[in-house]
């Protein structure tokens, strides 16, 4: 009972796939898309058509030879058979092309439009999807997804199809020419061969499932341990690592083995059931030219039948399995499409009205899941061109503001509102378009540097880019490099240091132009001159501009019109920078304590033992 439910539920999850696909193939609105879908079955219909009348014309050629007793009856009767066979064959064979030619767009656009909806609704689903994701395993479902859309096209279109179609046809013919028994001796080979076919395919299908769990597990941790080269390296892992991966390769290998002996069994049994059906009908017609009632060109064109229908059935076999894989790959890729978005636009939102950009965080409490509570009640506003600093412990909260403002996640309870407006009730599009912001982590694309800070606004031209690497104290570095602005920066980055890599980011939140700025830990890893250049470029950009500054270093927000402290999710203390050092609390401890780091690094520095900053 179980596995019938097993295999009902799988069959089910392929009706799924397939109605999931089916829009994709038949697109609303695109009248030329359709009408080449047409055309495409057309051709097809007229290439089987074509194909099926081939051998009927070899039968006449073949008898017509064993009539003739001269030479000019030769050329008379035969050639010309011969000739309608070439040009018959040929018609095959062009109308076939033709479906291919006329059908290409089709196929084309719909992989084009399957792939690109898969991969929006991954960049609109929320942050803990993408925190939670494997990488390797995610890129190889949409990789194998994609190839399975365009085996699926190519040959359940126009293989299955087309041969169920010269099945049906060639029975008939059989039938109507001949006698029942050809037709049903072929009927019921066919029956049976796809329905061992079903029953075998089904059972070894575990083996390449088990194999595509292997292959994503090997994948993800050889990409999640090259990204991640230099901790390899500064634990001296690689052993480890490389055990890893094989004990993964390992699992694929044993999963593939099966496969293939299973695969072979699948392979024997169809050739067995073939070369039976093959047999009998030879027999059978073979019994015809000895009776008197076939000729030797029906005995040819029974065998012509056979041969022709068999061919693309043995390879049935082969497109059957794929068809299958292609399924599942199909089914792991647009389940994608089934999470569900966390963060989404209510209905009815409207476009962010951001004019003097004020911020209010009212009763604010948030927690990732429900046994961490982060945010327990915060409060406080930052009012319209003000600059308001959040600092406080590691793991008070702090960055986790910044993922509410952006709505990465939504407040599980009280507001966030901008210009009196809830963040909840506007798009997310308008809301991220008035917030630029510089993270503590700065991540890069693998291009150019131009490209990197031209991210903030794409389009821009080189003035504008050099404008802001200049605000943002990069434009020297950029023309000391060989390359200058086309220096490529490798993956996430890490050609450039951690304080080039940030300058880059604070340029690409400069040309973004938002009307709210917001610096997450923005000069963290720079050294203590280029921090003080940066500091005053930073006042100086966002001057008249709404800023939130979460630090960690208390330097960098003595001049912030107010001071938030968060201690354990909850607002601990607030004012300007000397208020909060004369209350002689949680601000003015953790004041006193990077005071003491700083004069010891600078006595180490100037006693030459380690560089500055």
């Amino acid at each position: 009972m179980q596995q019938t439910d097993g295999k009902t539920s799988q069959a089910n999850a392929d009706l799924h796939v397939i109605r999931t696909f089916l829009p994709y193939l038949w697109p609303r609105g695109e009248t030329e898309l359709k009408l080449r879908v047409v055309i495409a079955l057309l051709f097809l219909v007229g290439s089987k058509v074509a194909n099926v009348y081939v051998p009927i014309l070899y039968k006449h050629a073949v008898d017509a030879l064993g009539e003739v007793s001269t030479t000019a009856a030769l050329v008379a009767v035969p050639a010309g058979l011969i000739i309608a066979y070439g040009l018959v064959r040929v018609l095959s064979s062009a109308f076939g092309e033709l479906r291919d030619a006329v059908f290409a767009k089709v196929a084309q656009r719909a992989i084009r439009n399957a792939a690109l909806g898969v991969f929006t609704h991954l960049h609109a689903l929320s942050m803990r999807f993408h925190l939670d994701r494997q990488m390797g395993g995610l890129s190889r479902a949409i990789e194998r997804g994609v190839k399975g859309i365009e085996f699926l096209l190519s040959f359940m279109l126009f293989n299955i199809l087309p041969t169920l179609l010269e099945i049906f046809m060639v029975s008939g013919i059989l039938w109507v020419m001949y006698d029942i028994w050809f037709a049903l001796i072929t009927f019921v080979t066919i029956v049976i061969y796809i329905a061992f076919t079903l029953i075998v395919t089904e059972w070894r299908m575990k083996f390449r499932r088990e194999m595509n769990s292997r292959d994503d597990e090997a994948n993800t941790k050889a990409i999640d341990s090259l990204i991640n080269y230099e901790t390899v390296k500064y634990f001296n892992n690689e052993t480890h690592e490389a055990r890893r991966y094989d004990n993964a390769l390992q699992g694929y290998e044993v999963a593939a083995v099966k496969s293939q002996e299973s695969l072979s069994k699948l392979n024997i049994g169809q050739g067995a059931i073939i070369a039976v059906g093959l047999v009998l009908n030879m027999l059978l017609a073979a019994r015809g030219v000895t009776n008197g009632t076939m000729t030797i060109g029906d005995f040819v064109l029974v065998n012509a039948y056979l041969l022709q229908l068999y061919m693309p059935l043995n390879f049935l076999g082969f497109v059957y399995r794929q068809i299958k894989q292609s399924l599942i790959d199909m089914e792991k890729m647009f389940s994608l499409l089934d999470v569900g978005k966390e963060v989404a636009d209510s209905d009815g939102a409207r476009d962010l009205d951001c004019r003097d950009a004020a911020i209010r965080f009212e009763n604010v409490h948030f927690s990732y899941n429900p046994d961490r509570h982060i945010l327990k009640g915060v409060s406080f506003e930052v009012p319209a061109g003000k600059t308001v600093a959040v600092v406080g412990p590691s793991g008070a909260g702090k960055s986790t503001l910044t993922r509410l403002m952006f709505r990465f996640y939504d407040v599980s309870s009280g507001k966030i509102t901008i210009d009196g407006q809830d963040i909840r009730d506007v798009t997310q599009s308008s809301l991220r378009h008035s917030i630029g912001i510089v993270p503590q982590d700065t991540v890069l694309f693998n291009d150019s540097i131009a490209y990197n800070i031209a991210y903030g606004r794409p389009g821009a031209d080189m003035d504008a880019i050099d404008d802001v690497a200049r605000l943002a104290s990069i434009d020297g570095f950029i023309a000391s490099l060989p390359d200058g602005y086309k220096t490529k920066v490798g993956e996430r980055g890490l050609k450039l240091s951690g304080g080039e890599k940030q300058r880059v980011s604070i340029a690409r939140m400069l040309l973004k132009r938002p009307k709210i700025m917001i610096f997450d830990e923005a000069t963290s890893a720079l050294d203590t001159r280029t921090e003080k250049d940066i500091q005053q470029a930073l006042r100086d950009v966002s001057r008249g501009h709404t800023t939130l500054i979460i630090a960690h270093r208390l330097s960098t927000v003595i001049d912030a019109d107010e001071i938030i402290v968060l201690r354990d999710g909850q607002v601990a203390e607030r004012g300007r920078h000397h208020d909060l050092l004369d209350q002689n609390g949680l601000y003015a401890e953790m004041w006193a304590q990077q005071q003491e780091i700083r004069q010891a690094e600078e006595i180490l520095a100037h006693a030459g033992e380690i560089p500055a900053g």
